[in-house]
């Protein structure tokens, strides 16, 4: 019988895949395919609608949003990727630590997680994030310090189960060294779960376009949707488009980013047959 093609047998997967490529075609070649400087200011064009000349219109310091929204694309989609990345090996790096050496180490680092999910996660994000002072990379830090516990617990899940085989106990018996022993038989048995688990970059997007939003990310002038809502929600009645626009971008990219990350858990998800 023959094979099926990949892309054909997860339809699903293929239509978000080919829809976040154009989107990180969008960040990649935003200078070519914006019209304008997103931050060039022409204060005679403040709070101007929508036109041939503006075609998402401007904001109120005369920028072009069309050219502000398509530069987002590459804030977004860069700050959320070194986000998820940092997440995954600061969460991932301290589960391995603490399930295969446990001990006292386990109990610092489990009950340090445990403090950080007794508190309601985005509180403690603002909170680390204003002692820190508004910017993307403190936003960044922030959401790492408070998101890192689940990757590290699954992670310490994982080794635990994993450091009982056979083959694990021979390596250690046979004095095999410890970074051997995590790089060669742990790390590989457990990379597609936490690989699964890593699949939520729309869900980290969203948070740190919240953290924009209420003043604790991204700082002006820099083009963020989430920096852009807050800018808009003053001119709300006057210049609705100044938040539909990066509104509706949010939206998009949230939603194409975590169907992604469900086909891919489909695909990925070792408890399926």
């Amino acid at each position: 019988m023959k094979k099926q093609n990949f892309f054909l047998a997860h339809k699903q997967f293929t239509l978000f895949f080919i829809l976040a490529l154009v989107i990180v075609g969008v960040a990649v070649f935003a200078p070519w395919v914006a019209p304008k400087d997103p931050l060039e200011a022409v204060m005679l064009d403040s709070l101007k609608a929508p036109c041939a000349e503006y075609p998402l219109g401007a904001d109120k310091l005369g920028r072009d949003l069309l050219s502000r929204v398509i530069y987002g694309t590459r804030t977004s989609l860069v700050s959320t990727l070194i986000l998820v990345a940092t997440i995954f090996v600061v969460g991932t790096l301290l589960g391995i630590i603490a399930g295969y050496f446990g001990g006292w180490i386990d109990q610092v680092i489990m009950r340090i997680a445990d403090m950080m999910i007794s508190f309601p996660g985005m509180i403690l994000a603002i909170a680390i994030a204003g002692m820190l002072g508004p910017s993307l990379r403190n936003g960044v830090i922030a959401i790492t310090a408070v998101s890192w516990t689940k990757y590290a617990r699954l992670a310490r899940s994982m080794v635990l189960k994993v450091k009982r085989n056979l083959y694990v106990e021979a390596a250690v018996v046979n004095g095999t060294g410890t970074l051997k022993i995590l790089w060669k038989h742990i790390l590989p048995n457990m990379l597609t779960t936490m690989t699964v688990t890593a699949a939520d970059m729309g869900t980290m997007m969203l948070e740190l376009a919240s953290l924009s939003f209420l003043g604790f990310g991204a700082v002006a002038p820099t083009p963020e949707w989430g920096l852009m809502l807050n800018e808009g929600r003053t001119y709300m009645a006057k210049a609705p488009w100044l938040m539909i626009a990066p509104g509706i971008a949010i939206v998009i990219v949230v939603i194409v980013f975590n169907m992604l990350g469900d086909s891919i858990r489909d695909i990925l998800d070792p408890r399926q047959d």
